[in-house]
């Protein structure tokens, strides 16, 4: 089990890194090429370097080391976050995420965030998943983090798909992809609906390429979420799973970054390519935070 906790930490890092300098950029299906890029002069991540990540693993680590820490709660990964943004050190953040902390005073911390159904909330789901050893705690605490920046049922619904795709992958259950499926269904049937049809447009066989157009890469749970289940479902093998996902365009960081998480969860560090592992920014600070998570969960494991 430690080594899916580790995978699947670094597995999101690897896939963001992978995905960074194709956010917001068009579909780059046909002329796809392995391993890490620079972002094309002008864009919006043009600073960074081949294996940097963006605002996605920021806020995963952010909140994973707080729980790691035992100091996590909402008012302090409030008060992280808007550090982390005030000090412009939050990189191409999801404009709900700012917009929060644009508005937070220094001397308030509000309660809640802003109606959104941007994807930026759903790198919570990680840390959660790993954390507590009871999927329905691990939930309701993800959707109250979200509820900081995403007020949103769809946003609540997205990031607890997310953490019962990661859970049921973590735990061997079988099918984890329907049971996260079911789990969408429940929460928000829009959400859920655009899931499973993602799910048959797979199983039917179409091609890639037509069942992004289709389906969607934007910002939004309502795309960024079904495109990712369709991806899992349809490539197995890693290095092809985080090179078609770093390739969508649009919300690409997003969707390698829950890929990658998946399929660390499923296989393990030891199945990830040893090149990206090599490459990956910070990869002995996140392998440390998967030891430290896998320790805290086994602490509250051994207490239930």
């Amino acid at each position: 089990m430690l080594k899916k906790f580790k995978g699947c930490l670094l597995g999101a890092a690897i896939g963001d890194a992978l995905g960074m300098p194709n956010e917001s950029t068009s579909p780059n299906l046909n002329k796809m090429k392995y391993g890490y890029r620079r972002p094309y002069k002008g864009h919006p991540n043009e600073g960074l370097t081949p294996g940097q990540f963006t605002d996605d693993t920021q806020i995963m680590i952010l909140v994973s080391t707080l729980l790691a820490d035992g100091k996590y709660n909402e008012e302090r990964y409030t008060t992280a976050l808007r550090e982390l943004y005030g000090r412009g050190a939050l990189r191409f953040p999801d404009g709900s995420v700012s917009a929060v902390c644009e508005h937070i005073p220094r001397e308030h911390i509000p309660q809640k965030g802003v109606k959104s159904t941007t994807a930026g909330c759903l790198p919570l789901a990680v840390p959660f998943a790993l954390t507590f050893p009871d999927m329905n705690e691990a939930c309701e605490r993800s959707v109250r983090a979200c509820n900081v920046t995403h007020t949103h049922p769809a946003a609540h619904a997205a990031v607890s798909t997310f953490v019962t795709l990661l859970y049921h992958t973590l735990h061997e259950t079988p099918d984890p992809i329907g049971k996260a499926l079911g789990k969408a269904q429940a929460e928000d049937e829009v959400l859920g609906g655009r899931i499973r049809n993602a799910l048959v447009l797979e199983k039917e066989g179409m091609e890639t390429e037509t069942a992004l157009l289709k389906i969607g890469n934007d910002v939004s749970v309502f795309q960024t979420v079904p495109i990712t289940f369709f991806l899992i479902s349809r490539y197995l093998h890693p290095p092809d799973l985080f090179t078609v996902a770093a390739n969508t365009g649009g919300n690409t960081d997003t969707i390698a970054f829950l890929c990658g998480a998946y399929l660390g969860a499923r296989d393990g560090i030891d199945r990830l390519p040893e090149d990206l592992l090599a490459g990956l920014e910070d990869r002995q600070r996140i392998e440390l935070l998967g030891q430290r998570l896998y320790s805290l969960y086994s602490r509250k494991l051994g207490q239930g």
